[in-house]
């Protein structure tokens, strides 16, 4: 293995102007975790999963 330099990686901030990235909303974070809506989620999948197998048999 060749040696790295990390020194570069060092100065990286996370979520730093610089990265241009988009930073989750509390609201984005609480839907992520919330067990609820990804219950939700999951039963709206899969109503659409198997609309498009029933449309296919």
């Amino acid at each position: 293995m060749a040696n790295v330099d990390h020194s570069i990686e060092k100065n990286i901030k996370p979520y730093e102007p610089s990265f241009e990235t988009m930073v989750p909303t509390p609201f984005v974070k609480f839907m992520r975790t919330c067990l609820i809506w990804q219950f939700i989620r999951f039963l709206v999948i899969n109503v659409k999963m198997l609309l498009v197998v029933q449309k296919s048999h």
